[in-house]
């Protein structure tokens, strides 16, 4: 059996030093934090009047648990399922957020839609009925399936993602041990747990962590399908690649690395380029066979979502923009860019053409100026395969075994520490809290009314799906008046808010209503009385029930929340809607 021992001869002054680094990279940080524009979890918002001091000291707790856990001995064999069921109890940790991002309305009504019509209604309807902006099939109808088989509850949608995630740690160790070593591969994956952002996004329901699962298994796949053939794995293998293409948009870029797996294994693959070339085209085919048969039934949907991605999507990334020191040195370990710069320059001198595969995709969001966190997500497996080269080219085991136990750990804390507890105090924490609550009120149903907003980016309505996937009640929705779009509503990345519009599923059937009258819950941007003056009459008969007014102070748009219950003299009052 083999085993992991650490070695007696340790250099213990370079472990101290990478610890007191660790320290002072995060004060250096923390100093310059004006530096990162990140638009969500933006270090000078995250540790706005934060205790520098509390973390420094769970910085130095990490460090000590970095170094015991490179000090036990754990069964070789076992490193790679640990790696694994590690990565998975780390995603666990974030399931208390809220849905912060408005893009998960949308994958949310999709999903709801295959949930409440059946999978043919999805299929047929998916770009008409069902609104897809830009958004491609796979990941909702994922989603919806998950709501079918076993309920519409999210905590099923994060153990999906977060399975995801794990498995996307494996497929990164899986590629670094068939390019390099399996002491690669393991580092590789373990650096995935140094991008403090990436953490964050792992609970919540997008596409970006199960596009950056497909698009890696998709690398995966045709390495292995190229080196071995075989009619099983090349099929697979295109499928794969199908699944990456129908996933995201931002995925068809990515995918460009597939001729470069071709052209490196043609120099330094087992097989001869006669055989590589028609393994690669075997490939190609079985993706296109599927892609293009899909795409027919669906060719006007594709054509218009390809058009607003020339016309709204494109011109957008230049103003939509994050830095990439904000994304490189804040939203993911210093110390994992360092070492994937290091390593481009030991790929050089080796003349590793692998190498070339991993560093195809970073390449492109730097040539391409690909300037926004959430966009690069796919990708960030390929930048832990280069960090985790740069890192392979030290001699001592245990400093390259404490290095990345360091860069994990600190990075899970600061993630733990500093970002979820930023998330947890944002506005959109009241619709899951309020959610709750209504699943816990006795009402058969709740009327939710969104209030328009003045001088905001974001549409209100677009809270109501956010609403409804944390309660388990009927929902029924009537707009609370006219929201007025912003100026630039046209080049605004939450466009796509303005231009929501309200699933039939929410309006119901008055003929069958219960005849109790339903809880209310409004939606707005302030309580006082005047702004909840235009439905003072639809209050009439209602007592508040409860009140959730979590607010920060750096977003413009606030969803905040009051629950109504009907007294006992409109309980009875329904069948119309009107307590």
């Amino acid at each position: 059996m083999s085993v992991v021992r650490p070695k007696t001869d340790d250099n213990y002054h370079l472990l101290v030093l990478i610890s007191l680094l660790s320290l002072a990279v995060f004060l250096t940080l923390f100093v310059l934090r004006a530096l990162d524009d990140n638009r969500l979890t933006s270090w000078q918002w995250v540790f706005a009047g934060g205790d520098v001091f509390r973390l420094l000291f769970l910085l130095a707790l990490g460090s000590a648990a970095a170094y015991v856990l490179t000090r036990v001995s754990i069964p070789g064999h076992s490193l790679p399922a640990l790696l694994f069921l590690c990565s998975f109890a780390v995603g666990t940790l974030f399931w208390s957020e809220p849905e912060a991002i408005a893009d998960a309305a949308r994958y949310f009504t999709q999903a709801k839609h295959l949930e409440v019509y059946g999978i043919g209604y999805f299929l047929a309807e998916w770009g008409s009925e069902i609104k897809a902006w830009t958004d491609l099939p796979l990941v909702p109808l994922l989603y919806g399936l998950i709501f079918s088989l076993f309920g519409e509850t999210r905590i099923y949608i994060q153990a999906f993602t977060t399975l995801l995630f794990s498995g996307t740690v494996f497929l990164t160790f899986l590629i670094g041990r068939e390019f390099w070593d399996r002491t690669a591969g393991l580092l590789a994956g373990a650096l995935l747990l140094g991008m403090p952002y990436l953490l964050t996004q792992v609970p919540l329901m997008l596409a970006d962590v199960p596009t950056m699962f497909f698009l890696t298994l998709a690398v995966f796949s045709v390495v292995k399908a190229i080196d071995r053939g075989g009619t099983g794995p090349l099929v697979l293998s295109g499928t794969a690649v199908a699944l990456a293409v129908l996933s995201k948009y931002s995925a068809w870029l990515m995918l460009t690395v597939l001729p470069v797996i071709v052209l490196a294994r043609l120099s330094e693959g087992p097989n001869g380029p006669k055989t590589v070339l028609r393994r690669g085209l075997s490939i190609l085919a079985v993706s296109l066979l599927i892609v293009v048969s899909l795409a027919a039934l669906k060719f006007d949907v594709v054509s218009q979502q390809i058009g607003l991605l020339k016309t709204f999507q494109a011109p957008g990334l230049g103003r939509w923009t994050e830095s990439f020191a904000s994304t490189f040195f804040f939203q993911i370990h210093p110390f994992i860019t360092l070492s994937a710069l290091a390593a481009v320059a030991a790929a050089f001198i080796k003349k590793d053409l692998k190498f070339a595969i991993v560093a195809w995709p970073v390449l492109l969001v730097i040539v391409l100026g690909i300037r926004r966190a959430r966009y690069i997500i796919p990708v960030l497996p390929m930048l832990a395969l280069m960090a985790a080269y740069g890192l392979s080219q030290i001699k001592e085991a245990a400093v390259k075994r404490f290095a990345v136990a360091s860069i994990a750990v600190s990075s899970i804390v600061i993630a733990l520490f500093g970002y979820l507890p930023f998330l947890q105090n944002m506005s959109a924490a009241n619709l899951r809290d309020a959610g709750r609550y209504l699943s816990a009120m006795d009402a058969e149903r709740v009327e939710v009314i969104a209030l328009p907003q003045a001088r905001v980016s974001i549409n209100p309505a677009v809270s109501v799906p956010l609403l409804d996937l944390f309660t388990d009640k009927k929902i029924v929705y009537r707009p609370g008046g006219p929201s007025a779009a912003p100026e630039d509503v046209s080049t605004s990345p939450l466009r796509f808010t303005w231009e929501y519009e309200n699933p039939r599923y929410y309006a119901g059937r008055p003929d069958s209503w219960p005849s109790s009258a339903p809880a209310l819950a409004v939606i707005a941007g302030d309580l006082d009385e005047v702004s909840l003056a235009s439905i003072s009459r639809k209050l009439e008969g209602y007592r508040l029930a409860g009140e959730f007014a979590v607010s920060d102070d750096v977003f413009a748009y606030r969803s905040l929340i009051r629950i109504y219950s009907p007294t006992q003299n409109t309980a009875h009052l329904g069948r119309d809607g009107n307590g």
